[in-house]
């Protein structure tokens, strides 16, 4: 018995430490874990508040796109932070470093540096893009694997290291290929000063009195596009004053507008990114400067279409979607040699049944197209599904399987058949005898649907051309779903009720989907009235071949 006892206690001693390493095994990564997880959090906050004090506008990123060196330290980094309007690249670890030793594109002049009429380069070592050539000796730069050459972040003109120069550091900036474009910061402290001393005679202030300057403003709506929009802003920073580029997403259109009336009357241009919801907003936004009395300082807008329609987009030439293709140098050429046209907008009235003296009828804008029937189902249902799960619809490819999926069930149930005998229609003031239909689409622009040309069908029959500066509206009626996709793959024709300046549509009975430029409701008895608002000054994209060129080549 005794030496049964003796032999447990080595036993219990060595049950203790297995215990003991056991914990410890376990215990230790998580601690280490634990702690690693503080460190990042910590670190992140850091950083976070660098981002927020910070002149420069940081972005963090873990995987650079191109060969990148640390400004700084001059190391190879692969992950790290960038400034969206300089494009200077820093790891972590020297971030603050950065910060404070590096200046970021002035949007002002202030004091003493405000010299009318010039500024010196602004140049950042290393990082230069690929393919720039050096501006005096006109050989590649950027080429060795190193933190090496120049670039000025207003002109763009990048420099070798052997060939930069003390009288290369005092030249002044001649801001490069888009200097046309681009609003210097010494004009804006001119403007500023002038301001302050109540005067309003700009016209001698440089570069106001030159005979081309169109400074561009870009307004960008960062929820369109798949985060298209958020890469699109930094790029155009890079390229212009940063105080001409909007996020719509912080920024209202009316306030961003503002920056017109510092600006030389009739010459600016609006660049939207997004699509036509967003330039609706911006187009109902230039409408209010006409109420304010702005009238002379109204732009001239251009589109880049980042939304899943884009029609309005398509028939102004600028196309049908933009996913990175064309570099946004080009963008910057095609809004520079673009032409001026104008753009008929609509009011459309909508005044329920039974209601007149209780409630105020809904008053809508019109850009692109009113309808109801089968096409303002298939939106209502894309709509109400996006409400509830927005994540799910971030693909433009998604989107349109969507909308896919929603005709091909609507073409099975017809829950908008007899619509001729729920509705009545007058093209101005003349009531037009309806066939077997179940939608009617009222257009003001050449494109519907995504791309499809509706009222010219298989352009197969003679019809007068649709136009968007004419005051005439194209009302076509369709016969369900199927006969929309027939429509759009040009193997049918649409019903065409004709072409008016004035439409009236009145809905007699039962609940009906409505849509105004891919804005649905469902609607019950009411009267529907079209008439014309006012004109939009857009900007039509002649740089490329579009279906627009073809049937106005086609009728000459």
């Amino acid at each position: 018995a005794g030496m049964e006892g003796s032999g447990d206690a080595p036993r219990a001693g060595a049950d203790w430490r297995l215990a003991l390493w056991t914990l410890c095994s376990v215990l230790l990564p998580v601690l280490i874990t634990a702690w690693c997880s503080f460190q990042r959090s910590r670190r992140q906050l850091l950083i976070r508040d660098i981002f927020r004090k910070s002149k420069h506008d940081w972005h963090y990123t873990d995987l650079f796109g191109q060969p990148s060196y640390c400004c700084v330290c001059a190391q190879h980094i692969l992950r790290g932070a960038f400034c969206s309007c300089c494009g200077l690249r820093v790891c972590e670890r020297c971030l603050k470093k950065a910060d404070q030793r590096f200046l970021c594109k002035e949007i002002m002049l202030r004091g003493a540096a405000a010299a009318p009429g010039s500024m010196p380069h602004h140049w950042i070592r290393g990082n230069v893009p690929l393919c720039s050539c050096c501006m005096v000796c006109k050989q590649q730069c950027g080429t060795q694997p190193k933190l090496c050459d120049y670039r000025c972040v207003w002109c763009q003109y990048t420099v070798h290291d052997e060939c930069m120069v003390d009288s290369l550091r005092t030249e002044d900036c001649t801001f490069g290929e888009f200097k046309d474009l681009i609003i210097p910061p010494y004009y804006l402290s001119a403007i500023n000063q002038m301001r302050k001393e109540k005067r309003t005679s700009y016209e001698k202030v440089v570069p106001y009195c030159r005979k081309h300057w169109m400074p561009v403003m870009v307004l960008a709506n960062t929820r369109s596009g798949n985060n298209m929009g958020e890469i699109l802003l930094g790029e155009f920073k890079m390229l212009l004053n940063p105080v001409q580029v909007f996020d719509l997403s912080k920024v209202a259109p009316a306030k961003a507008l503002q920056l017109c009336t510092w600006l030389p009357c009739n010459a600016v241009r609006v660049l939207v990114c997004g699509g036509d919801g967003t330039v609706g907003w911006v187009l109902d936004a230039i409408d209010e400067m006409k109420i304010k009395g702005q009238e002379r300082y109204i732009p001239q807008v251009a589109i880049l279409p980042l939304g899943t329609g884009n029609d309005l987009s398509n028939t102004l030439g600028w196309g049908a979607g933009y996913a990175g293709e064309v570099p946004v140098e080009q963008i910057l050429r095609n809004v520079m040699e673009a032409d001026g046209i104008k753009l008929d907008r609509w009011k459309v009235q909508v005044t329920n049944k039974g209601y007149y003296n209780l409630r105020k009828p809904k008053v809508f804008t019109m850009n692109n197209y009113f309808s109801i029937g089968p096409d303002a189902l298939m939106a209502l249902n894309f709509h109400a599904h996006r409400e509830k799960t927005p994540s799910l619809f971030s693909s433009r490819i998604i989107n349109k399987a969507v909308y896919f999926f929603y005709g091909t069930k609507d073409c099975l149930v017809q829950e908008c058949k007899d619509l001729n005998k729920k509705v009545e229609l007058e093209l101005d003031g003349e009531r037009i005898k309806l066939p077997n239909l179940e939608g009617i689409i009222v257009l003001n622009i050449g494109y519907w649907g995504g791309g499809c040309r509706l009222w010219e069908g298989m352009g197969d029959e003679p019809y007068p051309l649709a136009r968007h500066d004419d005051g005439l509206l194209e009302v076509v009626g369709v016969h369900g779903s199927f006969h929309c996709a027939q429509i759009q793959v040009k193997l049918a024709n649409p019903v065409r009720l004709g072409q008016a300046h004035t439409v009236r549509l009145i809905l007699k009975s039962s609940k009906m989907p409505m849509q105004v430029d891919g804005e649905p409701w469902a609607q019950g008895p009411c009267t529907v009235t079209i008439t014309h608002k006012t004109h939009a000054l857009m900007l039509y994209n002649s740089g490329e071949q579009t279906d627009d060129d073809d049937a106005s080549s086609l009728s000459e």
